[in-house]
């Protein structure tokens, strides 16, 4: 096939303005659809432009060296002691809230499939709590830590209380993205990896979970969100100290929490500004590298699967041969 033939070559679904606009005509409906799907479109990338813009124009010129001093004044309005606590909040939750969501909607997807009806009866109990979790507002979260880890357990305002309050509002976003991530994996890789002698634990961390890394990365990451944007959870439970926190039972301000405080105080409007543009590139900086990190990921699970696949088949083109080491990186009956 020569050049010119190829470039002849057009998809059989491919439509011409012309026949699009007639088959409008015939289909009034779609072109409805259509127009209404890209008003919404428009109006949600105008909508984040124009907060992107505002937050950036009215805070750049606000930017000083000083707000990046190490010691808060009310001349510098230092923001870096609310960076470094955001950061500390941030993976501190994580620790406390990823292990547990993601082992949740593990024993929800792989083990209470096939139990008994009391298994069944639990799992439908999970779901609806952590349904029900994520339609409770941040402030009824904010009064239960400071009433349980402020006062009952006498942490008063510290970076673990606010860390295990915002563990329990991310955990149910966290557990639902996990499942999903899990369900969408087909089950062709559970039966290959099974046929190949691997266990279910192995099959889970092997084969499984490097499947379903993109879908849990993007839980993570809107919890993420979550934590570097909440307020009123965190004064509650962390306090407003303004000082860089130093341990785990000291009290703290995240960055969201010092712009809140700065705005209230009526005084500091341009430090407000220049907080915001600083917690808006945080959050991008955050995605982007949340992002690559899924991206490296997601080559390493296309590798297992890979391998997976041509155990399988060299076990179907030739029954009686065992598989190899190289195609099987699994031993056992875990």
């Amino acid at each position: 096939m020569n050049v010119e033939n190829t470039a002849k070559i057009v998809g059989i679904n491919h439509q011409t303005f012309r026949q699009k606009m007639a088959s409008y005509k015939r289909h009034p409906g779609s072109l409805v659809v259509l127009l209404l799907t890209i008003l919404a479109a428009v109006i949600t990338v105008g909508v984040l432009l124009s907060l992107i813009v505002y937050i950036v124009v009215m805070g750049v010129p606000n930017i000083r060296l000083s707000m990046f001093a190490w010691k808060y004044t009310t001349e510098n309005c230092s923001m870096l002691p609310s960076i470094l606590n955001t950061l500390m909040m941030t993976v501190l939750t994580l620790v406390i809230a990823v292990p547990i969501g993601v082992f949740s909607a593990i024993y929800l997807v792989e083990y209470s499939n096939r139990g008994s009806k009391f298994q069944m009866t639990l799992v439908k109990i999970i779901r609806m709590t952590t349904e029900t979790l994520q339609g409770i507002p941040s402030i009824v979260f904010g009064l239960f830590g400071f009433l349980a880890f402020a006062v009952t357990c006498k942490f008063s305002y510290s970076l673990l209380g606010g860390a295990i309050t915002m563990a329990l509002m991310v955990l149910p976003l966290i557990m639902r993205t996990t499942e999903e991530a899990l369900l969408s994996v087909p089950d062709s890789y559970r039966e290959g990896s099974f046929g190949l002698g691997a266990g279910r634990l192995r099959t889970i961390f092997r084969i499984i979970l490097p499947s379903a890394v993109p879908g849990i990365l993007a839980g993570i990451i809107l919890a993420v969100g979550r934590i570097v944007g909440e307020t009123a959870a965190l004064m509650y439970t962390a306090g407003t100290s303004t000082d860089v926190c130093t341990g785990f039972l000291k009290p703290c301000r995240t960055l969201a929490v010092h712009m809140y405080q700065l705005l209230c105080e009526g005084k500091y409007m341009g430090a407000a500004y220049a907080t915001a543009v600083v917690l808006l590139v945080m959050v991008i900086l955050i995605n982007a590298l949340s992002g690559y990190v899924a991206k490296k990921l997601t080559k390493k699970g296309v590798w297992v699967r890979r391998n997976l696949l041509l155990g399988v088949k060299g076990l179907r083109d030739n029954p009686s041969v065992k598989p190899t080491a190289c195609q099987l990186p699994f031993q056992g009956s875990l």
